[in-house]
């Protein structure tokens, strides 16, 4: 398999990637995302002979049409066992049915209680094999609204060829959030603090990137959904609900900022799963669902809201789908991408608002409809959902008409305990694992919302 930038064309002087090379390098040299340069598609009956796998094993069948022969059979079954063997629940990713046509699928059951876990776990142990065979060493460097930045210092912490500099939004993600990633007090983990919105560290992150120099000269590699092993990682548990669901027609609902894990639903139907639908949830920072309705992207000031880790004007993966939606015109991509990074503003053409449009819906909640419903909800059912899961489980009963939906619940109530209490007036508990969190001691460092103050951070802790 080979990996092309979605900036790529004609003229383009980037020739095709190799898996491994794709995970290490993160964003291509021309700012554009990878993807592979065609979708592998299983029959519906390779999918029934997948069913009764364990995640484990069907994460490795899923997977291996996207690696080449960058690892063995053998190899890859170990990774992906490796990866998902701390999960604490006996299914890894369970699915709970609320009513006759709603199924809520938990990924919250890693290591920090969020669907993070899941590519990032696979991640961390990627980048440790690759290099174990290349005898490198990296630096990764990512941002993060919340739950990225836990999820990959856990997957890396202590782990001897890697570095990672995490950046985040001071004072802008959950208390728990925060304390998740600054109480790794590993050698090779830096949490960078800005003083700004995620789309301000994302930009910074990016920026490093763009200038090569520094990229080559560190070894920097992306941890974010930019990374295309993330999105591959996110494709195994859309195939194993849907395995679980009976391979029949469904949609799927997931509270989305920055395109990532949505894209993976849209890929899983690429490879033959029967995903009729896709709905979006969304916050009041509803840029996703306004391109939906009008076709147009255009951003706007950040707000900060119940929901922080969808605090994001800048959904960076949809640059894969609108890729996809002009017939992977790397051209007409690279034009309107400009276009949007000067303006803020990019207008679909008419086919590709019409096809998204198509397979696409959409829906926004303000701070106090996503309380309103956590209350109802949990009045309804008892189940206790934090508030971006809150957001897909509302979209799935507004948008799923006939078809039984998939809900994606992406993380563990505890993790917003603030806004649960608000609602209904009991305040989550964390795991017995984690129930010190907020007593353990932390580091982090405070740096300038500038990219050059971070290379210099960066530079200095060599």
């Amino acid at each position: 398999m080979r990996y092309y930038s979605t900036r790529h064309h004609s003229n383009s002087p980037h020739q095709a990637l190799h898996f491994d090379d794709v995970v290490l390098k993160g964003l291509a040299d021309d700012g554009g995302l990878y993807l592979p340069e065609t979708w592998p598609h299983f029959s519906e009956a390779k999918w029934q002979s997948l069913a009764p796998l364990p995640y484990h094993q069907l994460a490795a069948e899923v997977i291996k049409p996207f690696i080449g022969n960058v690892f063995s059979d053998d190899e890859l079954a170990a990774l992906t066992q490796k990866s998902y063997r701390d999960f604490r629940h006996q299914a890894i990713a369970p699915l709970k049915q609320l009513d006759n046509q709603l199924f809520v699928m938990e990924l919250f059951h890693g290591p920090t209680l969020a669907f993070k876990d899941f590519a990032l776990q696979f991640l961390g142990n990627l980048f440790d094999a690759i290099l174990e065979k290349r005898n490198q060493t990296i630096n990764i460097i990512g941002a993060t609204s919340g739950d990225t930045g836990s999820a990959a210092i856990c997957a890396v912490a202590g782990k001897h060829n890697q570095r990672i500099f995490m950046l985040h939004p001071k004072g802008k993600v959950s208390k728990v959030q925060e304390a998740q990633m600054t109480s790794m007090l590993n050698d090779n983990v830096y949490n960078i603090a800005i003083d700004g919105s995620f789309d301000d560290c994302q930009n910074i992150v990016k920026s490093l990137f763009a200038d090569h120099d520094f990229r080559d000269g560190l070894n920097l590699c992306a941890v974010n959904s930019i990374n295309w092993a993330r999105i591959m990682a996110q494709i195994v548990y859309y195939a194993y609900g849907s395995l679980r669901l009976g391979l029949r027609d469904i949609a799927v609902s997931v509270p989305s900022g920055n395109f990532g894990n949505i894209f993976a639903a849209w890929a899983a139907k690429q490879m033959g799963l029967p995903i009729q639908k896709l709905i979006i949830g969304s916050n009041c920072n509803d840029i996703l669902a306004r391109t939906v309705q009008s076709g147009i992207m255009q951003t706007s000031p950040v707000i900060p809201s119940v929901a922080p880790s969808m605090d994001i004007q800048i959904s960076s993966n949809f640059e894969r789908l609108l890729y996809e939606l002009l017939g992977r015109d790397g051209a007409m991509l690279e034009t309107l991408m400009h276009q949007f990074k000067q303006t803020g503003r990019l207008d679909l053409p008419d086919n590709a608002k019409k096809s998204l449009q198509t397979l696409f819906c959409a829906h926004a909640m303000s701070d106090d409809e996503i309380r309103a419903d956590i209350n109802k909800t949990y009045q309804q059912t008892g189940e206790i959902i934090d508030p971006h899961s809150m957001i897909g489980v509302t979209a799935a009963k507004l948008y799923g008409g006939d078809l039984p939906v998939m809900a994606i619940a992406t993380a563990h109530p505890a993790k917003f305990p603030n806004t649960i209490t608000q609602a209904i007036n009991i305040e989550p508990t964390l795991p017995d694992y984690l129930s010190d969190l907020m007593q353990r001691p932390t580091r982090c460092h405070d740096v300038m919302n500038d990219a050059d103050s971070v290379k210099q951070f960066i530079t200095q802790n060599q």
